[in-house]
């Protein structure tokens, strides 16, 4: 399977991230396909799911009111302990009970996501393979749709083998690049999505991709104009990534443009200091707040959006490389 949309009741599949960016966005986009189903989501959390609403307020899905009306149910460490802490039989009966909530209810359907490593590690009269078995069973007759998640921190390489032997299919969404800070996914011929973030070790990847990206546009007559990236996940740029992003753009001909969407306030304001203002084939889209009744991604440490913390600090070291003769506003925002 390539994605989380393949997915649907009565799949139990399994997933194995290369990078705590992919793990978020197969999470988020799983949680998400859930929610516009009408179906209840439970989100069993290992310390992950701060990220993964992160993720899902830069894909700008509302997540105040499910969370509210118990829809989308974060189950805790100590709810997966003791579950783990039951015997199979007692395991089968709270997950056959929760089905039957969510139907009494009135939701389409019961979906399951997460990563229960607890079940690994720790002692227990429930095994995570008796768990993931007996879970399949309940899955295929029960129209459930379960979603495992399976990383390399958290679990062994023997652990994931086994595990990922215990379900009939393996999501693997296509990547264009990932190397654990950085990930790079192609969302159309001339767009892809950059999460993570920035820095001299990485921006080799992001020059390709600007340079290959731009020589497809070229060769197809029906190809858009428009370079398309989206930054909603951006979470940390530097001067190397900033400059290599402004002269990409330079180097595009008058009949092509970059268009940067979704740019933080604090990503934008390193741009400005590397000349994005002066790029004519350079287009910069502010990040647009989620609508009422969604939250707004969370801060991430060593990244703040306001002036006082690293944002500051970033932009007044690109204004010691490049000088302050290169500042400059905003341009227009759509």
């Amino acid at each position: 399977m390539r994605s989380t949309a393949d997915v649907g009741p009565g799949d139990h599949v399994c997933a194995v991230p290369v990078s705590d960016e992919q793990l978020w966005e197969i999470s988020a986009d799983f949680v998400a396909g859930g929610l516009s189903r009408n179906e209840q989501v439970c989100y069993f959390d290992d310390g992950t799911v701060d990220s993964v609403l992160g993720r899902l307020a830069d894909d700008r899905v509302p997540v105040d009111q499910p969370l509210r009306t118990g829809q989308l149910e974060i189950l805790p460490a100590a709810r997966i302990r003791q579950l783990f802490r039951a015997s199979l039989s007692e395991a089968r009966k709270l997950m056959c009970a929760r089905i039957d909530e969510a139907k009494a209810r009135g939701y389409a359907g019961l979906r399951m996501t997460g990563q229960m490593s607890y079940g690994t590690t720790r002692p227990g009269l429930l095994d995570i393979v008796e768990f993931e078995s007996e879970l399949d069973e309940l899955v295929r007759s029960r129209s459930v749709t379960a979603l495992c998640l399976y990383d390399r921190v958290r679990y062994t390489d023997a652990q994931i083998e086994r595990l990922c032997g215990l379900h009939g299919k393996e999501l693997t969404p296509p990547t264009a690049y990932d190397d654990g800070l950085l990930r790079i996914t192609r969302t159309g011929a001339t767009s892809a999505r950059l999460a993570g973030d920035i820095d001299h070790s990485n921006r080799p990847a992001v020059t390709r991709l600007l340079e290959t990206t731009l020589d497809d546009a070229l060769r197809s007559h029906s190809a858009p104009t428009d370079i398309e990236l989206d930054l909603a996940s951006l979470r940390f740029l530097d001067v190397a990534g900033a400059v290599a992003l402004v002269q990409g753009a330079e180097g595009f001909p008058s009949t092509h443009r970059l268009v940067l969407r979704d740019v933080r306030p604090w990503i934008a304001r390193v741009l400005d200091r590397c000349g994005a203002p002066f790029a004519a084939q350079l287009v910069l889209l502010e990040f647009s707040r989620p609508h009422e009744g969604a939250e707004a991604p969370p801060p991430t440490p060593g990244v703040a959006p306001d002036e006082d913390g690293p944002g500051r600090q970033c932009q007044d070291t690109v204004a010691d490389t490049v000088g302050e003769g290169t500042a400059g506003t905003l341009r227009e925002v759509r």
